[in-house]
């Protein structure tokens, strides 16, 4: 099942080690540990042929919480986040057990795929997301000049994407915007394209979610 849903695997992985600290030291340790995670992350994700979306580490309790979001061309199903999981997992444990201090404590590895929430920031958000319908901020006019100057929301459906610009259809027009006119884009859910999915592409994101504790 290829989506553009959100799948996520989620693996708990107990450890020994002080329990975070509170306050501005605390946020300052979370951001270089985050800095190490993804220097070991990224290698990983890219080498598997997939984008490393976004990773945050943040903190529940005495737990640390690793989120890391992957994506590709055509989206990403079940198996290959299991896969990613396995092997960001297995990376992780390869860099601590060499002397690096990369997640203190007990953490928790949450591996998933981008929700339709997640903002358009980047030519390739942009070109996987051709034929859906997105809201976005505009400013000034599109290359056509027929739009008015000045910022303001335009909803139109993605036609095409490249790493210049995105056209999109808007009431019935083609426009097209370089990436710096635009801000976020915001997929829109369309009820009636959710009506036409097949049984196989339907999104369950309780039934998605696969739990191990090692």
């Amino acid at each position: 099942m290829t989506q553009r849903g959100r799948a996520t695997r989620t693996a708990g992985r107990p450890r020994g080690g002080p329990a975070p600290r509170d306050g501005q030291g605390a946020r300052g340790d979370l951001a270089a540990r985050r800095e190490r995670l993804r220097a070991v992350i990224a290698p990983v994700v890219d080498s598997a042929g997939y984008d490393l979306e976004d990773l945050s580490v943040s903190r529940a309790g005495r737990r640390h919480v690793v989120r890391v979001i992957v994506d590709a061309d055509g989206g990403i199903n079940l198996d290959a986040v299991a896969d990613v999981s396995r092997a960001v997992s297995a990376a992780l444990d390869a860099a601590e057990e060499s002397g690096g201090d990369i997640v203190a404590g007990e953490y928790q590895l949450e591996v998933s795929s981008p929700g339709v929430d997640r903002p358009l920031t980047l030519p390739r958000h942009w070109r996987r997301n051709v034929g859906r319908l997105v809201r976005v901020t505009v400013r000034g006019a599109g290359e056509s000049g027929a739009r008015p100057a000045g910022d303001r929301q335009v909803t139109g459906r993605v036609v095409a994407a490249d790493d210049e610009s995105v056209a999109l259809e808007v009431d019935g027009e083609r426009v097209q915007w370089p990436y710096a006119d635009l801000g976020p884009g915001r997929v829109q859910v369309e009820f009636s394209r959710l009506d036409e999915l097949p049984e196989s592409e339907d999104v369950d994101d309780e039934d998605d979610v696969e739990d191990e504790e090692r």
